[in-house]
Formats: C-alpha cells, structure tokens, sequence
C-alpha cells in the first residue's frame, strides 16, 4: 500500500499525454514529471488517488540517452514548459505518437500520423506574454504560475518567448520597485497589479498592466522607463479588473500611450491586431498552418467555405480569397465586428458573411441553406480545447458536407469528433461507445501534427477529411 511521502524507486516505462513519465508500481500506475523513458529514477509520492499515484522525482539514477540539459534556469519550477530536458527531435516524435495514441485509444482508429511540421526554431518562438503579478507576503513578484497552482514563480526571461522578454520584465520591475507597488493577493483581493500581458506583432508591442483601479501610478516615468529599456515601438493600456477572478481582464481597456493597433500581413490579407486580438503564439508555424487549410479545402468558385468558431475572421479571409463565398461563425460580438472589418479592409465583403452566434445553434441552418443552392461545401473547425458541440456535428454529418478541415489544439478532443464525424464512434443514450461494423462516412486523408509549442506537452493537429462518395 503506497502512502503520500513514501521514497520509490522505479523505471520509467512511457511518457503521459502531459509529458510526464509513467511508472509501474504493483496495481498502481505513477506519473512523474520531468523524466523520460528508460530512466531508473528516484521519486517521492506526492499523492495517492486509488490505482494512480502522482510523484515528484529526487534524482535520476540512470538518465536517457536523449536527456539534455534545459537551458532554462526556473525549468521544473515555472509551469510553462514539460519538455525542455528531451532532446527536440524526440520531443516531435513523442507528440507524433500522443496523437496516434488519441485516435486508436478513444476512437479505435489506427490512422497514420504525418511528420510533426516545425517553425524557425524551437526556442524565442512566442510573440505573446502573460506574466502575473503576485504579492508573497515579503515582495511584489512576476513571473509565472507554478504547475497546478497560484503560486508565481519569478522570472527574469522566458526562452520559448520572444528576445523582448527580458526587456519587459526588467522595465516593470524598475517600475514596481521605483513606486513601490504591490501585486495582487489572491487571499484578501489586496493589492494594485495584477497582470502583465504583451503581444508583438511585426516589432511593435502591445502591453497591458491589469490594474485593481483606473489609476496608473507614474504613468510618465512608466512610459520613459519602457522606452529606455525596450527600445521598440509599443503601445501601453491599462486595464481594470477589482473582481476575485480568475479571469485575467476586466471589461474596461484605456489606451494611455501608443497606436490603438497595428496591422499585419498574411498571404495578401491584412489584419489588425489590437489588445483583444487573439493570435497564434508561434507566427511560423502559424502561417505554415492556415496555408495547409487553404491548400487542403480544394477552394474554388464552385465552393462555399464554413469556417466555424472564426475569431477574427484571419482564416475566414484567407479562405474566402479563394472560394465561391466564405461563412464564418463567432460567439464573441467584438470578434465579428473585427472580422467584418477586416472583409471590408480586404476588398472582400462581398464574398464574406460573418454570423454572431453559438455554432451549435445557427450552423444547421446555415449548412442546410447552402445545400439548397447545390453549392458544394466545405467546412472548416478549429474549436477551443473541449472540442466541438455535438449539434455541430450532428449538422457537418447531416449536411453531407464535401470536405471537413479540424484544427485542434487537443488530440482527446479530435480523436473523439474525428470518430463521431467517420462513425467510428456514436453517442449511445449519454455514452459514446464505438461501433464495431461501420461504413465510413468520411475518410481520413491526412493527420499532420504542427509544433506550435515547442518545449512544452501540447501539440496543434490539422486533420483532413473527405465524404465517402457513396454516402
């Protein structure tokens, strides 16, 4: 019977979907972060939760062959990365075989999985930060979340975001300790600032401090400190959140220094990004992505193209560029006024039509009206991590639609929908189970992972998929 503080020894036979390594122990399974397969290692048992058991390990006793040397100072204590000691090429192939793992595992798919596609490097990466601002109970502190935690870890640079990094955290600590300002207490809801965020786009920063009031403290010395340190074009907001939340921003943004936005360029379209914009973390791969989706949704004047859950309508445009018409569909109202404009911007508003509303609900019709026209379909899902609504694919597979792109962030998630959509895989009263003897109604053709996040366990995933022609 193992118990919480026990000193193991074990080999770690396989890494977990979250990176971490998996040991067998008697009827237990433990997951040990930070080690890899083949290691013989020493652990502590941090928990123990029926057959599972959660470890914290104290020292490898024989490393891997492919361990190397995070060059991370705070590796293992920030949340942010899982992989940084697997040399990066085995990092690729671990995703490349999580991702199989999902199909065969939830949807009893034994697919092919494409080579991981990689950006520029797996290093400086990110054009986004999020760092908390936190008080311990001694001092201010910036950095990041711990794992699983409130806990911020301070830091002085992130080597998977962008060279700016250090610049930034340098500047706001000048200027913490210059006034001396106190982060957020998550306990008692004290203190003045809670976030730092920042978004680059082309050389040209966003940054927003999340402040408890409308009050910038020192708002000239803050503007000359993050000149003198950054040396970049950048824009500052502030933004108010006073609510014990976990969500970072309140409703209310002001622009205190800068261009409310900038624009950028992507396969002819320009787009704007803003301080509520969302972007891709990794630009590289970001562009290598959307230009599979347009290459692999065979777009011509004879197709319309549903881009669901669209955002700010970047694909929708990139899609529509191409296509008979595009249709996106978004529940954040900003999000499609943004798009809208961004048609409009492109010379496109006469092959765009942007819907607010949830997928789930106005897709059907939307689906059903195009059929009407004889118009071959093309639909297009890149859905947040839980996947998709199952109304929504109950309308994809009612529609019959041409040809189906997913984008997913989550290989759980894909593997579950991707089996839904091919029959793989039904909803049985509440359960979905599989389904021995099924005709496909549509076919896998590829399943390429992308590395938009090198270092860390998450993989993004573009899966093809075309109508059987029979059905």
């Amino acid at each position: 019977m193992l118990k919480k503080n026990d000193i193991l020894k074990g080999v770690v036979s396989a890494l977990g979907s979250n990176g971490e390594g998996i040991i067998k122990h008697g009827d237990y399974t433990v997951f040990v972060p930070y080690v890899l397969p083949e290691e013989e290692i020493e652990y502590k048992v941090l928990k123990v939760a029926k057959n599972c058991v959660y470890g914290k390990v104290l020292n490898v006793i024989t490393p891997s062959k492919d361990r190397v040397d995070a060059p991370c100072s705070v590796f293992c204590k920030c949340g942010g990365c899982q992989l940084q000691h697997l040399e990066y090429e085995k990092q690729l192939k671990v995703k490349e075989e999580n991702v199989k793992r999902c199909f065969s595992k939830i949807a009893g798919i034994d697919v092919e999985i494409n080579k991981n596609v990689t950006g520029e490097s797996p290093f400086r990466y990110r054009n986004k930060l999020q760092l908390p601002v936190s008080f311990n109970g001694k001092e201010t502190v910036i950095g990041f979340y711990a794992e699983n935690s409130h806990r911020v870890v301070p830091i002085c640079d992130c080597l998977i975001n962008s060279s700016w990094t250090a610049k930034l955290i340098s500047a706001i600590t000048l200027y913490v300790k210059e006034f001396n300002l106190k982060g957020y207490s998550d306990f008692d809801g004290s203190g003045y600032i809670r976030e730092v965020t920042a978004k680059e786009l082309n050389g040209s920063l966003i940054i927003c401090l999340v402040l408890t009031t409308k009050k910038l403290v020192g708002k000239d010395r803050l503007i000359e400190i993050l000149t003198e340190k950054l040396g970049l074009e950048f824009t500052l907001y502030i933004n108010v959140n006073s609510k014990p939340t976990n969500v970072v921003y309140g409703e209310e943004f002001l622009l205190v220094h800068g261009k409310p936005e900038y624009t950028g360029e992507m396969f002819g379209i320009k787009y704007k990004m803003g301080v509520r914009s969302f972007m891709q973390v990794n630009p590289s791969v970001c562009k290598k992505l959307y230009g599979a989706v347009c290459d692999n949704a065979s777009l011509s004047e004879d197709v319309t193209v549903i881009d669901a859950y669209s955002g700010a309508g970047l694909m929708t445009a990139l899609l529509a560029s191409k296509a008979k018409k595009a249709i996106g569909i978004e529940i954040i109202p900003e999000a499609v006024e943004i798009a809208n404009q961004l048609a409009l911007d492109n010379g496109l508003s006469n092959k765009i039509t942007n819907y607010q509303g949830k997928c789930e609900v106005i897709m059907p019709d939307i689906i059903a009206k195009e059929r009407q026209q004889n118009t071959n379909v093309t639909v297009v899902l890149d859905p947040p991590r839980k996947g998709c609504d199952y109304a929504v694919i109950k309308a994809v597979k009612g529609s019959l639609a041409d040809k189906v792109i997913y984008v997913s962030c989550n290989p759980s998630t894909l593997a579950r929908d991707v089996g839904l959509l091919t029959g793989a895989l039904k909803y049985d009263g509440n359960e979905i189970v599989r389904v021995k003897d099924y005709t496909p109604l549509y076919e896998i053709d590829s399943v390429t992972p992308y590395d938009m996040f090198a270092q860390t366990k998450h993989v993004e995933t573009l899966v093809v998929l075309s109508r059987v022609l029979n059905r």
